[in-house]
């Protein structure tokens, strides 16, 4: 193709705050921000709780198996929740101690709002907060119930949150390093933008094995879509798995662009370029939707899928 066939939409020449045209194709407003529908997208829905639980099921082996390609598995901390559309009070998460690279349907347990678990595979590795040294002495290894903060945390931020049907919370290497400075997120890449007014800062207060300490970290979560928990990691939640792991790859490569673009604008004695308010807001309508959430996951999804269909 020759370099005359290439059409480059004009750029007006008037000065930025003149009067005048702003933006391409002399506009002077920017574009009216409108998402697809859901049934645009082929977002599927469910007639049968049964049949929509299974499927949950296999999407949440693949995001647990997405973490592990990105690294995010840190010995045995970490979980993925996902609340069960047979009984809403209850979810379904990785057993204490499997891989997740490893993960398949048969290995998730279903706990439910009292963190017993009623249903799920022979390994049932997981917290009660404070209901597992007793039963230590009268049960099988393979049906232990041991502290670790899943339910701690996730069954406040599900209670909390009606419409966070799956909770993801790790210690990434960049999460965890950006928490310990103590600071939000600026608004620095239009990636980061999906997070204008939607992440929290929280001050953690150490391990978390109790429900009060869930409860601080749901509260100062609040309706955004993603925390900060200072000293300690990242949690995202969503109305959808696909969302919720999107938010959390996005944050974390957020964290990282920021560690990255700090250290570089601190070694030449300058600052990094916060985007406006204005305009972090209006490309938040674009990117921080739960529909741009799932949309964004589908090729993360796509390549977890065929990834194991190839063992």
């Amino acid at each position: 193709m020759s370099p005359s066939a290439i059409a480059t939409p004009p750029v007006s020449d008037t000065p930025l705050g003149a009067s005048g045209p702003l933006y391409r194709d002399g506009l002077k407003e920017k574009p009216k921000v409108e998402m697809p529908k859901a049934s645009d997208l082929g977002i599927p829905t469910f007639d049968d709780p049964y049949e929509k639980r299974e499927y949950l099921k296999k999407r949440q082996v693949l995001a647990f198996r997405i973490f592990a390609k990105y690294g995010f598995d840190d010995g045995v901390a970490g979980h993925i929740t996902v609340r069960d559309p047979v009984d809403p009070t209850s979810f379904w998460l990785n057993p204490f101690g499997k891989a997740w690279a490893h993960m398949t349907v048969d290995d998730l347990i279903l706990v439910n709002k009292d963190g017993k678990v009623v249903d799920g595979g022979p390994n049932r590795l997981v917290n009660a907060a404070g209901k597992a040294l007793p039963e230590m002495a009268t049960t099988t290894c393979s049906r232990l119930t041991l502290w670790n903060t899943a339910y701690a945390i996730h069954h406040e931020v599900h209670e909390a949150r009606p419409d966070a049907n799956c909770v993801a919370h790790s210690h990434s290497v960049y999460g965890k390093a950006f928490s310990a400075l103590g600071r939000n997120l600026d608004m620095i890449t239009q990636d980061s933008c999906a997070f204008h007014n939607d992440v929290a800062l929280y001050a953690s207060k150490g391990i978390v094995l109790d429900a009060e300490e869930g409860r601080a970290i749901a509260t100062a979560l609040g309706s955004r879509k993603a925390a900060i928990l200072q000293n300690h990691g990242l949690i995202t939640c969503g109305g959808s798995i696909e969302s919720c792991i999107f938010w959390y790859l996005a944050l974390e490569r957020s964290c990282q662009a920021q560690l990255l673009a700090d250290a570089a604008a601190a070694g030449r004695a300058e600052q990094t370029i916060k985007i406006s308010e204005e305009d972090a807001a209006y490309t938040y309508k674009t990117v921080g939707s739960e529909i741009a959430g799932w949309f964004s996951a589908r090729p993360v999804f796509e390549v977890a899928e065929a990834d194991m269909a190839r063992g």
